[in-house]
C-alpha cells in the first residue's frame, strides 16, 4: 500500500513522512477517527514506509521486494491482529489470515461488519481473544526476518479483551528494538487508558466531500450532481459513500421498519406494534443494534431538518421525502426522550434482554413521545 494510492488525507501523509525522515515516529502510534477515513490503509502504507530501502520523500518505491510482499500482506515481518469469532480456544488471528488478506488487499475501507460477514455465518460478535496476546508476544521476541522493523498491526483494538489489553501493556511500553506497535480505532475511549497512555495519538479526520467524489469516480459513473450530493451525504466517510451508492438491502429494510413503527406509533395501533416487535426479534441481534442505531441517525436528521439548512442534512432523496411529513414530529419537546428511548433499546440488546419486550416497549414509548 502506498501512500499515493490512499484518497486524500495529505496532511497526515505528509505528517507520518516528516516524521519518519526526522527519526521521530515513536515505536507504538494510535490511529483514531471515524469509520471509512483509510485508517487501516494509511497505517499499512505506513509499515511499508518505513521498511522500503528505497523510500523517497513522498512516498516508498513501490517495487523493491519488500514494498512487493507489503503489497500482498505477506511480508514477514508485518503481522495483524484483528476481531475474529471462533469455535474453540485454540482459534487464533491467523487462521483468518487468507480472508484477511482478501478483505484488505481488494478494498482497505471496510467495517467490522463487513468483515464479519466474511467470517462468520451465523452472525457471531466478533472479539479480539486473550489468546492472542501470547502470540503477539512470540511473533515480536524474535528478530525481524528481512527488514528494519517489525510492524504489528491491531485493527480495531477497543475489541480486546481485557486481559488481553492488560498482557500487552509492558511490550507496548518498552518492546523490542525495531519494533512498531500500530493501534487503528475508531472507538479509542473504550481503550485501558493505560494503553493510550503509551502511545503518539494521530487524529485521521473525515475525508473532504471533493476526496470522497474523487475515489467515487474511480469506481463508478455518476452525474456530477449525483457525485456531489452521495459525497455530502457521506458526512466523511467513503464506506458510507459505497453504502449509499450500493442501496443495501439492509439498509432499506431498517428505512422500512423505521416508517412502519413511526406510524404504527403515530396511529396507537398496540395490536400491530405486538406483532412488529415479535418480527423484528426474529432478525437477529446484530441487525437488531443496526436498526437502533439506524433509527438514532432518522431521528437526529429528522430533528435538524426542521432547521430547514440542506447542507445540515445527511440523508438519502428516499429518506428526504419521507422526512418532509415526518420531521415537525421530532422538535425540541421530545428528541431527548427520543434518542434516550432508543439508546436504551440498544443497550439492553446489547445485554441480551429479550427482544420482543424490548421493542415492544420502545413502541409504546414512542407512542407517547411522538405527538409531544
Amino acid at each position: 500500500m502506498l501512500f499515493r494510492e490512499i484518497y486524500g488525507q495529505d496532511s497526515i501523509k505528509k505528517t507520518f513522512i516528516k516524521a519518519v525522515s526526522d527519526n521521530r515516529l515513536a515505536h507504538a502510534i494510535l490511529l483514531h477517527g471515524p469509520q471509512g477515513t483509510g485508517k487501516l490503509a494509511l497505517a499499512i502504507a505506513l509499515a511499508q514506509y518505513v521498511n522500503c530501502p528505497n523510500r523517497t520523500e513522498e512516498d516508498a518505491c513501490g517495487t523493491c521486494p519488500s514494498c512487493v510482499q507489503f503489497r500482498k500482506l505477506v511480508h514477514p515481518d508485518l503481522h495483524f491482529v484483528y476481531p475474529i469469532t471462533r469455535s474453540s480456544d485454540s482459534v487464533k488471528c491467523d487462521d483468518f489470515l487468507p480472508e484477511w488478506r482478501k478483505c484488505v488487499t481488494e478494498f482497505p475501507y471496510f467495517t467490522l461488519e463487513q468483515w464479519e460477514k466474511l467470517i462468520s455465518q451465523d452472525n457471531k460478535q466478533s472479539t479480539i481473544y486473550t489468546n492472542e496476546s501470547n502470540e503477539i508476544l512470540r511473533k515480536l521476541s524474535a528478530k525481524s526476518y528481512e527488514s528494519e522493523y517489525k510492524v504489528m498491526i491491531i485493527w480495531l483494538p477497543e475489541k480486546m479483551q481485557e486481559d488481553c489489553a492488560n498482557k500487552l501493556l509492558k511490550i507496548i511500553e518498552e518492546p523490542p528494538a525495531k519494533t512498531l506497535f500500530m493501534l487503528v480505532s475508531e472507538e479509542p475511549e473504550k481503550l485501558l487508558q493505560t494503553i493510550t497512555s503509551r502511545t503518539q495519538r494521530f487524529f485521521i479526520p473525515p475525508m473532504s466531500e471533493e476526496d470522497i467524489a474523487n475515489a467515487l469516480r474511480t469506481k463508478y459513473t455518476l452525474s456530477e450532481d449525483e457525485m456531489a450530493n452521495i459525497s455530502h451525504i457521506a458526512n466523511g466517510s467513503l464506506v458510507k459513500a459505497i453504502d449509499i451508492l450500493e442501496s443495501s438491502q439492509e439498509e432499506n429494510e431498517y428505512f422500512n421498519l423505521f416508517i412502519y413503527i413511526m406510524r404504527t406509533c403515530y396511529q396507537r395501533k398496540a395490536k400491530e406494534m405486538k406483532i412488529w416487535s415479535e418480527d423484528i426479534a426474529k432478525i437477529g441481534r446484530k441487525r437488531q443494534i443496526n436498526f437502533l442505531e439506524y433509527a438514532q441517525r432518522m431521528v437526529r436528521e429528522n430533528f435538524i431538518s426542521n432547521l430547514h439548512v440542506q447542507k445540515l442534512n445527511y440523508m438519502t432523496q428516499q429518506e428526504n421525502a419521507f422526512s418532509t411529513r415526518f420531521a415537525p414530529f421530532i422538535n425540541e419537546r421530545n428528541i431527548a426522550g427520543f434518542l434516550s428511548e432508543l439508546e436504551t433499546a440498544q443497550r439492553h440488546i446489547e445485554q441480551n434482554v429479550q427482544a420482543k419486550i424490548v421493542f415492544f416497549d420502545l413502541a409504546l414509548k414512542i407512542t407517547m413521545l411522538i405527538k409531544m
